[in-house]
C-alpha cells in the first residue's frame, strides 16, 4: 500500500509479536528503592483510623469535644476545649484559662502585639558626644485587664483609674473668712427684704449648685441631661412653695418621664444608664433636698411669717457648725474623721463644730420669735448629726468623680455645693422637727 509521500507499509496482520526467549524479563527502575522505603514506614494502630463513612454510628465523642473528660497521654490535651464566650458570666468562669491582657494595653518594643508597629518619633534633642549619657530605666506601667476595659462596672474596679482629678481651689483662710462674711451679710439682708426675695434667693442657688453637680458628672465622663436637670430643680421649688409637698412626687415623676424621652435618640456612643442616673441623682440631691427650704417659707406651712425664722435658724446652725470644724479642725485637728472619703476632716474638728452649734442654738435662737432654748437645743443635737454626714457624702461623691471642688464660684471656698452640702441634709430635719415639735 503506498502512503501520501510514495512509501510503501504493509498491512497490519492481527498476529502478536513473538518475544525471544532471551527477554522473557521485564525491569521495573527503582524498585528496590521503594521497597526499601516501604520496611520504614510505621504501621498505623487500626485503632486509631476513623471507621469509614459507610460503616454504622457508633456514638462515641469526638476528642475535640471531650477533651477536658479524656484521658490519654496525647500531648494536646494540655489546651482547653472549645468553649463558647456570649455572657457575662461565660468570661469569667473562663478567664483562667485564657489570658486576654495582651490584647490590650500600649505596644512597647519588648512585648509589642504581632500585628502592630512601633513608631519612633524622631527626637530633636541633641546631645554632645562627649557628655556621658545616663539611662534611665522605664517605668514600667501595669498593662490593664482586657476585662476592666470591656465594663467600667467589673468588679474590684477604682472608679477613679484613669481620671485627672480636677485641680482644687487653693486653700486661704483669710480669704474663705471674707467670702463668709459677705456672703452672710447677703445673705441676711435678703432675710429682711422679705418672703420673696427670699424664695428668689433660694431658687437660684438651687440652680447654681445643681448646675455645679452636673459639672462635675460631666468631667467624669457622664452625660447628664443638663439642661433637663435645671428645669426639673426650678420647677420643683416653685411648685413646692405654691403646693406643697405634693409637688415633690409630680415632678419627680415627669423628670423620670421626660429623661426617658430625652435619651431616647441617644447615640450608641452615649452610656444612658449613666446619664440617666446622674440626672436623677443631681436632683434629689439638690432639688429635692434643697426643696424643704422652700417648704419651710411656704404659706401652706408658714403662720405669722415663722416659716422665715425656720429657715433662718437653720441656716446659722448649718454655718456654725461649718465654722467650729473648720477652725477648731486647723488648730486642733490630729485624727481623720474618715480617712477614705475625706482625710481633712478630724474627729477635732467635728468636736469643735458640734460644740459651738450647741453655743448658738442655745444663746442666738431663743433671741429670734418663735425659737424657744428647749426646742433650739433639740433642734441643735440633730444638726450637728446630720450637718457631718451631708459633708462626707459630698466627699464621697467628689472622690468617686476625682474632682477636688465642685467649683470656683466662692473665693476661699469652693462652689457653692461645697458651702451647702451639709446645709442640705439639715433643711429636711429642721423641717420636720418643726412640724414634730409643733413650733409652727
Amino acid at each position: 500500500m503506498k502512503s501520501d509521500d510514495g512509501s510503501f507499509f504493509d498491512e497490519p496482520t492481527g498476529e502478536t509479536p513473538v518475544v525471544s526467549a532471551t527477554d522473557s524479563r521485564v525491569t521495573v527502575t527503582g524498585a528496590e528503592v521503594a521497597a526499601e522505603a516501604a520496611e520504614s514506614i510505621p504501621v498505623i494502630d487500626e485503632a486509631t483510623l476513623l471507621p469509614h463513612w459507610t460503616d454504622a454510628p457508633t456514638g462515641q465523642v469526638p476528642i475535640v469535644v471531650a477533651r477536658e473528660t479524656a484521658e490519654s497521654d496525647d500531648p494536646w490535651d494540655s489546651i482547653p476545649a472549645p468553649a463558647w464566650r456570649e455572657g457575662e458570666a461565660d468570661w469569667v468562669a473562663h478567664e483562667e484559662q485564657f489570658d486576654a491582657s495582651f490584647l490590650a494595653g500600649t505596644a512597647r518594643d519588648d512585648d509589642a502585639r504581632p500585628w502592630e508597629f512601633v513608631e519612633v518619633e524622631a527626637s530633636t534633642e541633641t546631645i554632645e558626644i562627649d557628655a556621658p549619657v545616663e539611662e534611665s530605666p522605664a517605668e514600667e506601667a501595669p498593662r490593664p485587664r482586657a476585662r476592666e476595659q470591656r465594663t467600667r462596672r467589673t468588679l474590684g474596679h477604682d472608679p477613679l483609674a484613669g481620671r485627672a482629678a480636677r485641680q482644687a481651689t487653693r486653700s486661704s483662710v483669710p480669704m474663705a473668712t471674707l467670702t463668709g462674711l459677705v456672703l452672710g451679710a447677703v445673705v441676711g439682708a435678703v432675710f429682711l427684704a422679705g418672703t420673696i426675695p427670699v424664695v428668689v434667693m433660694v431658687l437660684a442657688a438651687l440652680v447654681l449648685a445643681a448646675a455645679e453637680g452636673y459639672a462635675a458628672f460631666r468631667h467624669a465622663g457622664a452625660h447628664p441631661a443638663t439642661l433637663l436637670g435645671l428645669v426639673a430643680v426650678l420647677t420643683l421649688g416653685v411648685a413646692a412653695y405654691n403646693k406643697g409637698v405634693a409637688a415633690l412626687g409630680a415632678v419627680t415623676v415627669l423628670l423620670v418621664v421626660f429623661g426617658f424621652i430625652w435619651y431616647v435618640g441617644a447615640k450608641r456612643t452615649v452610656d444612658v444608664l449613666d446619664g440617666l442616673g446622674a440626672t436623677i441623682f443631681v436632683y434629689v440631691w439638690v432639688g429635692f433636698l434643697g426643696s424643704y427650704a422652700l417648704l419651710l417659707v411656704s404659706p401652706r406651712y408658714s403662720v405669722d411669717r415663722h416659716g422665715l425664722a425656720f429657715l433662718f435658724g437653720a441656716i446659722v446652725l448649718g454655718v456654725a457648725n461649718d465654722t467650729g470644724a473648720l477652725f477648731i479642725g486647723r488648730w486642733l485637728g490630729r485624727h481623720p474623721l474618715s480617712p477614705t472619703l475625706s482625710p481633712n476632716k478630724t474627729v477635732e474638728g467635728t468636736i469643735g463644730g458640734t460644740l459651738l452649734t450647741l453655743i448658738v442654738g442655745a444663746i442666738v435662737l431663743p433671741l429670734i420669735s418663735p425659737w424657744t432654748l428647749h426646742a433650739a437645743l433639740e433642734v441643735s443635737v440633730a444638726v450637728v448629726i446630720v450637718e457631718p454626714l451631708g459633708d462626707l457624702f459630698e466627699s464621697m461623691v467628689k472622690r468617686t468623680l476625682g474632682v477636688k471642688d465642685a467649683g470656683r464660684l466662692l473665693p476661699g471656698h469652693g462652689g457653692l455645693l461645697d458651702r451647702i452640702d451639709g446645709l442640705l441634709f439639715v433643711l429636711p430635719t429642721v423641717f420636720y422637727l418643726t412640724h414634730v415639735l409643733q413650733l409652727h
